[in-house]
């Protein structure tokens, strides 16, 4: 965004940046997919469905707050910490989910 920012012709980076975009929620959906399956394996029949909906909720929080972040971010011309942000947030939930269900030796261990 910054180089598009700082270019007379911006419009060469767009193809970049939807491609990117893409990528974005294509990866989001595949980790709300695998969240709300895991969920399934992990818990029994009566404590999914509580579980479910309080992890509905927090995902519902998450759309709401990721704008806001980026948004303020544009706005005071540093973007890109938001997406560093975000990036870190990410890879910290792959290393807690791997830790806890896909190594070896996890405690529950998701198909």
């Amino acid at each position: 965004m910054m180089l598009a920012y700082g270019s007379k012709t911006p419009e060469q980076y767009f193809f970049v940046f939807i491609v990117l975009f893409i990528v974005i929620f294509a990866a989001s959906g595949i980790g709300n997919g695998s969240t709300f399956r895991t969920i399934g394996v992990i818990y029994d029949r009566e404590q999914a469905g509580p579980v479910l909906g309080w992890t509905s909720a927090v995902a519902a929080y998450g759309s709401f707050v990721a704008p806001l972040v980026i948004g303020g971010q544009i706005k005071a011309g540093t973007p890109q910490f938001a997406m560093y942000g975000f990036a870190a947030f990410y890879a910290v939930c792959l290393v807690i989910n791997w830790w806890f269900y896909l190594r070896a030796s996890a405690y529950v261990k998701n198909p």
